[in-house]
């Protein structure tokens, strides 16, 4: 059964268009144990909402898990790294106020743990974030 999720990263640092251009990437550098736990729960063909932290705050597409939770290059202590390709891109982006004044959204884990860069995504929320996003 597929799992749904939510990865965060800052525009600048890295976009999805970058993200489109290189095809794939190692999402590493993951420091928190909640998210870390996240990552390692992961499975090939899972489905990842693709957000923009900071700037933009919205969901603009989908990625999705092409390799499983594995040590994190960047570090040798015990920090984990998933590889993910793009699918698609959101017709519309999907803002985090559009998130916050859609009653079905309002437990989405973006919302209650904002500070996790990898989160859970029910498949409820998932087709919501979806559907807005056309």
């Amino acid at each position: 059964m597929r799992s749904y999720w939510l990865i965060k990263s800052e525009p600048f640092k890295y976009s999805w268009g970058k993200f489109v251009k290189d095809s794939e990437t190692g999402w590493d550098g993951v420091r928190n144990y909640e998210a870390r736990n996240s990552l390692r729960a992961m499975k090939k063909g899972d489905l990842a909402l693709f957000y923009h932290s900071n700037e933009g705050k919205e969901v603009v597409g989908v990625a999705r898990v092409k390799r499983e939770a594995y040590q994190d290059p960047t570090t040798e202590e015990n920090w984990s790294a998933v590889d993910f390709e793009p699918v698609r891109q959101l017709a519309n982006p999907v803002t985090l106020a559009t998130i916050k004044a859609t009653k079905t959204l309002q437990s989405m884990a973006l919302l209650k743990r904002s500070r996790l860069s990898v989160t859970p995504v029910t498949k409820a929320e998932y087709d919501e974030v979806i559907r807005l996003g056309g």
